[in-house]
């Protein structure tokens, strides 16, 4: 192989995460970094005293406690203070966004590693000052007299005594992703009844990869947690039907429900990335495949819906290589809801809105829903805003390289305020 081509391929390599749990469940008692340390020192010892060359690590919910969320689980990790850590963020494409950055920073000589990941605690999320009680707290500490503080503490006005709690919603609409969505899926005709079926199958095959052991070598457990608690074996069609709309409750024409979106979860996942070079450091047993190519993709969702993103890069990602849906074996499409899914992929069904809208024209076929998730997707595993990234790559790694050689995958993240980022591997 051309010198300059293999030390420019990259890599990835699956990683470790922590088992996904529902907020306030399993993992409640643990912060971000706390999530994060048994995911990055479970890796580093993967590599028998060697080192990744850099960290980038992510977290969505904001904390005032730290700035650097990858530094400060490197340091808290035990392993080498001399590694660069950075942190990154991208809402639910976080730890996706991570992996692109290091396979861009990569070159194949003096940089050929990188542990990159992503965590959520959205059962120990920090709860602020307003604004205007913030600016005159910082005030009052500054003055520098009693009679000063006296004076501004006669300034305060009840309205300004408030507390700032972090919302999932969107800043400039001010609603959340399932509001957003249920608009989004009224646009697409996608009725309940698929919205369940998906959501249905996504715990079916989560179940079913738990009891053959397909997770066994990408979850460690932590605390008492030592598998993902939210895969429902017992679920069916009838007990997701029963379900009211959470989002819109008051139309009578509300479909996304508790059991068809994804849950408010606590995890941490890592994954590596490496250069040929790189994969040297790695046990032959860890599984590995190339990461060919990407796309990220932003919109007006004022115009085209919050999470349409992906549906917009898919189709210029496979046409930039020439390829139709059928010479794609795997498909993962991160399930913020199932009713997201499904109009991605009648999106990417309909010529026109890949001719007009992603401004592709190509032919692409018929979308293989028989290639979707096959081991269960966030709507059951589980979606902790920051790690989805590296959990859904890790396990696309996992799944393909147990494939023939020249299999491909697409990895797809929509994310918060109109993005997406989508992968394209192959089993090398």
């Amino acid at each position: 192989m051309n010198e300059h081509i293999a030390r420019n391929e990259v890599w990835l390599a699956a990683g470790l995460r922590t088992p996904f749990a529902k907020v306030d469940g399993a993992l409640g008692r643990f912060d971000a970094i706390e999530l994060s340390v048994p995911v990055a020192q479970g890796m580093m010892a993967q590599l028998n005293g060697a080192s990744p060359d850099f960290v980038a690590w992510g977290t969505v919910v904001p904390n005032l406690t730290w700035s650097n969320i990858a530094r400060e689980v490197l340091m808290d990790s035990g392993v080498s203070p001399s590694i660069p850590a950075y942190s990154t963020i991208m809402a639910c494409s976080t730890s996706m966004i991570a992996a692109i950055q290091a396979a861009g920073m990569l070159d194949g000589v003096s940089r050929n590693l990188a542990l990159v990941g992503g965590v959520e605690s959205m059962s120990r999320v920090q709860i602020g000052l307003g604004m205007k009680l913030s600016d005159w707290m910082r005030k009052f500490q500054q003055a520098s007299s009693l009679g000063q503080k006296v004076q501004h503490l006669a300034e305060l006005k009840p309205g300004d005594v408030r507390l700032y709690i972090p919302a999932v919603t969107n800043r400039t609409s001010g609603m959340s992703m399932g509001e957003h969505t249920e608009i989004t899926v009224k646009e697409w005709s996608i009725v309940r009844s698929e919205q369940d079926h998906l959501a249905l199958q996504s715990h079916q095959r989560a179940v079913a990869a738990w009891e053959r052991g397909f997770f066994d070598d990408l979850v460690i457990p932590v605390g008492e947690a030592k598998r993902d608690t939210i895969p429902r074996k017992e679920t069916s069609l009838e007990k997701l039907g029963r379900l009211s709309p959470v989002f819109d409750r008051t139309s009578g024409k509300g479909t996304l429900t508790a059991g068809n979106s994804s849950s408010l979860t606590d995890g941490a996942a890592g994954l590596w990335v490496a250069s040929r070079s790189g994969l040297n450091k790695l046990p032959s047993t860890i599984p590995r495949v190339r990461l060919v190519d990407w796309e990220i993709a932003a919109v007006d969702f004022r115009v085209e819906g919050l999470l349409m993103a992906p549906a917009f890069a898919i189709p210029k990602l496979l046409a930039r290589h020439k390829l139709r849906y059928e010479d794609i074996a795997l498909w993962e499409i991160h399930e913020a809801f199932t009713g997201q899914v499904l109009f991605h992929i009648k999106a990417l069904e309909d010529q026109t809105f890949i001719k007009e809208k992603a401004g592709v024209d190509y032919s692409f076929g018929a979308f293989p829903h028989e290639r979707l998730n096959p081991n269960g997707g966030s709507v059951a595993l589980g979606h902790p805003f920051g790690a989805t990234g590296a959990r859904i790559l890790s396990q696309t790694v996992a799944e393909l390289a147990a494939m023939p050689p020249g299999s491909r995958a697409i990895v797809s993240i929509c994310a918060d305020g109109g993005q997406g980022s989508v992968a394209l591997l192959e089993a090398v």
